[in-house]
């Protein structure tokens, strides 16, 4: 008599490590962004409490970089890793220096000038050139649209949105996927992701949205905050997705294994790599009038 086949156990080990590394990342991603004083409403204006922030991202960027070297360049990690840092944060302190919109757009273009530079150190390496151009593209315009994000007007809250709705994101649709099951996602390049988790992370995503614009002082209406919410949802899944068919090309289960329950830190900020650049379309349509 064939046995029916047995339920997959949850795996409760994990859920542990990831929440015991969530009580680690989560208060020190909101430490940077708030600033040193946390007087909360006055510190929620203005950038010249950012040094904590631009601190987190820099070190951010280089074990991302780190971790892309690493799949990408099994020959010279090292050297392509280094290469991509420096095109990075050399765009990013660009960045975090400007004032007005034309000195970020000079710093997308120094960033555009070090991928070409990380090309030519890859292939000085015998590595791939386009592999080692592409994890400047990859890391930057998230690291980028950050420092520009919290140096607008109401900076801060819409940093804490976008963490709000990406973390949201991300809980909804390991819990509800967790629970409910049912059909899977896309199971050629993310074999445990299901159609309940991703819609349940959608909706969690558009109720923290809508939670943030309630709150005083935040100047976004809660229909706008809704529709940011599922756009910032919907980011954070397809990140998500497309850093697991990354890691399917290059033949590895996770990025690293600096972040316990997680593995790698890019497999910890996947989504929200993606996220952040939707939220920094949403807040430029914001600053010429829309979601008021």
């Amino acid at each position: 008599m064939t046995s029916l086949p047995q339920a997959r156990r949850f795996d409760w080990s994990n859920l542990g490590l990831r929440i015991a590394s969530g009580f680690v990342l989560v208060p020190t991603a909101l430490y940077a962004t708030l600033g040193r004083h946390q007087h909360w409403v006055p510190a929620l204006e203005g950038r010249h409490e950012a040094l904590p922030y631009l601190l987190l991202i820099s070190v951010g960027v280089a074990l991302l970089a780190i971790e892309w070297g690493s799949m990408s360049a099994s020959g010279a990690p090292v050297r392509v890793s280094a290469a991509v840092t420096a095109a990075v944060l050399a765009a990013v302190f660009m960045g975090y220096e400007a004032h007005h919109l034309t000195r970020y757009l000079l710093a997308w273009g120094v960033m555009a000038v070090g991928a070409v530079a990380a090309a030519l150190v890859a292939r000085g390496v015998a590595e791939r050139p386009a592999d080692a151009a592409y994890g400047v593209w990859y890391v930057g315009p998230a690291a980028l649209c950050l420092v520009w994000l919290r140096a607008t007007n109401q900076g801060v809250w819409w940093t804490l949105m976008l963490f709000a709705c990406t973390w949201g994101a991300d809980i909804g649709a390991f819990a509800v996927g967790s629970i409910l099951k049912g059909p899977k996602l896309w199971p050629r390049f993310s074999p445990n992701k299901t159609w309940s988790g991703f819609i349940g992370g959608l909706l969690t995503a558009m109720g923290a949205g809508a939670f943030m614009a309630a709150l005083p002082y935040f100047q976004l209406s809660l229909w706008a905050a809704a529709f940011i919410g599922l756009a910032v949802g919907l980011a954070t899944m397809a990140g998500d997705l497309w850093e697991s068919a990354l890691k399917r090309r290059f033949g590895v289960k996770d990025s690293g294994d600096i972040i316990p329950g997680h593995g790698g830190l890019l497999d910890r900020v996947d989504g929200l790599m993606f996220a952040v650049v939707v939220m920094a379309l949403a807040r430029l349509a914001n600053e010429i009038g829309w979601g008021h």
